[in-house]
Parts: structure tokens; sequence; C-alpha cells
């Protein structure tokens, strides 16, 4: 079949409530999107958007955004953060 799909969890430096997931395959082209809440993500056919409505269902997350093969995302404070990485590979999956 294909090939698997990695997604690497890095911490942000900077900004302690946020996390990089970076992937081996892009979500959004060349473009970016920005989505603040699941209501920003308005296609069923989107990965990008498909993505954002998963991760606002979750507790806790305050701001997606994609961009290529990487995924930011802004936690509340203190809020779980287990499991993401699974939902984007898991997401791939479908998508693959």
């Amino acid at each position: 079949m294909g090939q698997p799909v990695r997604v690497v969890e890095k911490p942000s430096s900077a900004q302690l409530d946020t996390i990089r997931y970076e992937t081996n395959r892009p979500l959004s082209g060349m473009g970016h999107r920005s989505y603040t809440s699941g209501d920003d993500a308005t296609s069923d056919l989107d990965p990008a958007d498909e993505l954002a409505k998963l991760l606002f269902a979750r507790d806790g997350v305050e701001n997606v955004h994609v961009n290529g093969s990487v995924i930011t995302v802004k936690f509340a404070r203190d809020a779980d953060t287990n499991g993401i990485t699974g939902l984007i590979e898991g997401l791939f999956l479908h998508y693959t």
C-alpha cells in the first residue's frame, strides 16, 4: 500500500501551551489554514478541515493552524495532549 504516515511532536520553546506536529504528508498543499473553532472547518472532503474538527472535539484545544505538513495546536493551560499524534496518524490512514 502507501507510505506509512509519521508524525513528530515538537513542543514550542516560545509558547508553553503550543505543540507543533510535523507529518510526512501535506494536509493543506502549499497554503495555510487557521481555525479558532470547529465551525471554521466547513469542508467534509478537506483533510485539514477534518483534522480541525477532530481536534476541536477534544477539550482544551484553542487554536489550530495547518501549513503544508505542519499542524500547530495551541492548547488551554493543563490540557491533556495525549493521543493527538495517533489522531493525526489515524486521519491520514483514512485518506490514503
